[in-house]
């Protein structure tokens, strides 16, 4: 086994140019721990976010939150994985960016072999995502009608089949005819698009003025006002991120006032702290992926050596679908 890996790290805050290839010595696992050698790595907004010092972090900072590999080593303690396991994981602390690593075994999921490696490190953070979203945030069931914005994103692709393979009506927002058809052809069962429509009003008429039950909003500030009129009375408003920059503070009796509304603004990280629920998650992802009811649309591939292009591109809104780092 290699004693160094090549590593993605920070040493300040800022734009991509401040992301740095290192060589760094990958050590042996202690107990709850393993050392895996990594087959690819996904690229997701929080890297950008922590990249940026949205999200501050200590520093010097290794970046990344999800890849898949093969376990070489586990440490004492560890029962669900063995060395030679194939797995995949989204999973704190940050560090994904590398070819090897030793990290908490805890989120570290096997990965099922019918999973490619690209599969499995482009969906773990995305599909977990999905899954909290429609499984532990708020009711859904068959028959009802979520806004899920960013529809041909990363998350975006796995929610509108998500969607579809459950029986929920999903109206998507994309910011292109082009991502809207992509959309479309993943199960949505309508998409605007916000360049050219007002999304808001739109949504009322394809809900003939009922509204949504649910709205998903990864993208922040510019949505977040519009989406609130989008929701029927008692309806569940999820933001769970900040593309667009970090919602405002707002007065809550706004929400009495729209029809008694909920907002929430959860974390994946929240959901996954605990091992025995991260891994009945995984395993719900693991199965649409198998069954074919979820596909993983991998959008673009780049080198780890190009990873700043490959954060420049996500920032730009020129990704569609997963995008990966390759290792080889």
């Amino acid at each position: 086994m290699a004693d160094t890996a090549r590593t993605v790290i920070i040493e300040e805050h800022g734009g991509p140019e401040v992301l740095r290839v290192v060589e760094r010595e990958v050590g042996e696992p202690g107990p709850g721990e393993i050392r895996i050698r990594h087959e690819a790595c996904g690229l997701n907004f929080i890297d950008c976010y922590q990249r940026s010092g949205l999200y501050p972090m200590q520093l010097p900072q290794a970046l990344g939150m999800e890849a898949s590999g093969v376990v070489e080593a586990v440490g004492e303690g560890v029962t669900h994985l063995s060395a030679g396991d194939r797995a995949a994981y989204a999973a704190l602390p940050p560090g994904a960016y590398c070819e090897a690593r030793v990290m908490p075994a805890a989120q570290v999921c096997r990965l099922p072999d019918a999973i490619p490696f690209d599969e499995g490190a482009a969906m773990m953070l995305k599909g977990l995502t999905v899954q909290y979203l429609f499984h532990r945030t708020t009711p859904l069931k068959a028959g009802d009608t979520v806004l899920f914005h960013a529809a041909a994103g990363g998350v975006g692709l796995i929610a509108c089949q998500w969607a579809k393979s459950e029986g929920i009506r999903l109206i998507g927002t994309a910011g292109s005819d082009e991502k809207c058809a992509l959309a479309l052809e993943h199960g949505a069962d309508a998409c605007i698009n916000y360049a050219t429509e007002d999304w808001a009003a739109r949504v009322r008429e394809l809900t003939d003025g009922a509204g949504v039950d649910v709205v998903m909003d990864s993208v922040g500030k510019a949505t977040f006002e519009g989406s609130l009129d989008c929701l029927k009375p008692l309806g569940m408003m999820i933001s769970f991120g900040n593309a667009s920059g970090a919602v405002e503070a707002f007065n809550l009796g706004i929400l009495g006032q729209k029809g008694s509304l909920k907002v929430t603004r959860p974390t994946l990280f929240t959901h996954i702290a605990d091992h025995a629920a991260c891994q009945e998650m995984a395993g719900m992802l693991f199965g649409k992926v198998v069954s074919g009811d979820v596909k993983i649309r991998i959008g673009q591939r780049f080198p780890l050596e190009e990873v700043a292009e490959a954060h420049r591109a996500l920032e730009a809104r020129r990704t569609t679908g997963q995008t990966i780092l390759t290792l080889s």
